[in-house]
């Protein structure tokens, strides 16, 4: 049986950040607790933050499950959790200049060539372009579990366009809201300064043919994408427009937007929408969500597009096996934060492992998210094993494996009170002129019992992360 890291307990007593919550919880009563959580429900209802689920029936704007029981870090924690994931977004920055590029990295052997050249992430339309600054992705997810007090590591990056931040600072709205007395008794971090970091990173890498104050907007692929609400909430906090592909036009050597006052110039398109569908006369033809010649204009220096097409071969989840490689490679550094071990399917004597070990490993897609496309062996059934046995025998390439960690847990409110349950991290990293991010993330917790896994696809919910001041 798996002995899991309790982050507020430890040997009978309280750890250090949690020592205000004891006396918290013990004072609420079960219909207090009821009653809040209530509250919570409808101010999310209220206020908007819903999620959809493709494929599913029922209600489409479904809530995400909020648990009142913040997670806390100490800021001693947190400082180097801070310097781990800015070594990171450096080095999967640097990768992603090479590779578009010299490709120095791939020459020196410290990568396969297929990895990255044969992926279907890598834009070749893209190769030789640099983007303003240098930057290929400015807004770095990087989602990190927990196994120990001293033990963090990395479980994926996410390059493109990491979403859940409105939940970061909704969680904290929600709560600053309900307990001002918590606040009040803890030095806890601001976060709500992100939107304003966020524009300010977008601003810093307009480009060069950019004359005076950047004007930035947020491509969305519209109202019927799970992530519209963040979307739109992003552009409504940052002050700036949300538009939709048939908003936007190219003429001459620039991208415009339509509005009832005549074209506006746009320099910099915080695009949420996939590479595939940015222009249709560059990359798919049918696509109806992107600007025509909008890559002409990338290309001539007279846009910026965040991230850039073609970040998303850093995230890919076989090349995330040698992002430690990447580390020392660029940055002549070792890492502080570490990898999960991991075994890529696509090598013979990896996948025989796996192959061997199904039942005690958690298998991956290499280009999934979302909670699908993985198996975890441990809470399989032996259908399910075999049903993955035969997907990898067909596309070994197409996974990889790693083992299954003992998650930390963290208190949380259920129905019968307060229950540990397993969490992960996301924070957000912004890359422009600088590197930046605000003390905290999105934490992520499986509600269900004994669950591991944390998508709000998957019936996970989500928590307010502290980072407490020194």
């Amino acid at each position: 049986m798996s002995v899991y890291f309790n982050e507020m307990m430890e040997k009978g007593a309280v750890r250090g950040p949690y020592s205000q919550l004891q006396d918290w919880v013990a004072q609420m009563p079960a219909e207090l607790r009821n009653l809040k959580q209530a509250e919570a429900e409808a101010l999310f209802r209220r206020i908007g933050i819903t999620f959809a689920v493709y494929g599913e029936g029922g209600d489409p704007d479904r809530l995400i499950p909020f648990d009142m029981f913040p997670r806390v870090f100490s800021g001693q924690e947190w400082s180097r959790l801070e310097r781990g994931i800015k070594q990171r977004a450096r080095a999967l920055n640097a990768f992603l200049a090479d590779v578009y590029s010299r490709g120095e990295i791939v020459r020196a052997g410290r990568i396969p060539s297929r990895l990255v050249y044969l992926n279907e992430a890598y834009e070749k339309a893209v190769a030789g372009i640099r983007p303003p600054k240098g930057v290929f992705s400015h807004i770095v997810g990087i989602d990190l579990v927990r196994t120990g007090p001293d033990d963090f590591f990395v479980l994926e990056d996410n390059c493109r366009t990491p979403s859940g931040v409105s939940y970061m600072l909704e969680n904290r709205e929600i709560m600053m809201r309900m307990f001002p007395e918590l606040f009040n008794a803890n030095r806890i971090q601001p976060v709500e300064a992100y939107p304003e970091i966020l524009r300010r990173t977008l601003a810093s890498v307009a480009p060069a043919k950019c004359d005076g104050e950047p004007n930035v907007v947020i491509l969305t692929p519209g109202h019927f994408n799970s992530a519209y609400y963040e979307h739109s909430f992003l552009a409504d906090m940052m002050g700036v427009e949300l538009v939709e592909g048939q908003d936007l036009f190219v003429e001459g050597e620039f991208c415009w937007m339509r509005t009832t006052e005549g074209p506006r110039k746009v320099d910099v398109i915080y695009r949420r929408i996939d590479d595939a569908f940015l222009d249709p006369l560059c990359f798919r033809p049918d696509s109806m969500l992107g600007v025509p010649g909008l890559m002409d204009v990338y290309r001539s220096g007279g846009v910026s597009i965040c991230s850039a097409p073609g970040a998303g071969v850093a995230d890919d989840k076989a090349v995330y096996t040698f992002v430690p490689e990447m580390i020392r490679f660029y940055l002549g550094e070792e890492p502080i934060l570490q990898n999960v071990p991991t075994w890529q399917c696509a090598k013979a004597d990896d996948c025989k492992y796996v192959l061997e070990n199904l039942g005690e490993l958690v298998v991956k897609e290499v280009h999934g998210s979302g909670g699908y496309g993985m198996l975890v062996g441990p809470k399989s059934t032996k259908e399910q094993i075999e049903l993955f046995r035969h997907k990898i025998e067909a596309d070994p390439d197409n996974y990889i494996a790693q083992p299954t960690l003992a998650l930390s847990t963290v208190p949380s409110f259920v129905e019968e009170g307060v229950a540990p349950r397993h969490v992960d991290l996301r924070p957000y990293c912004l890359v422009g002129e600088r590197i930046e991010l605000v003390p905290g993330g999105l934490t992520r917790v499986a509600l269900r019992e004994g669950s591991l896994v944390v998508n709000s696809s998957q019936g996970g919910g989500v928590k307010d992360t502290w980072v407490l001041a020194e």
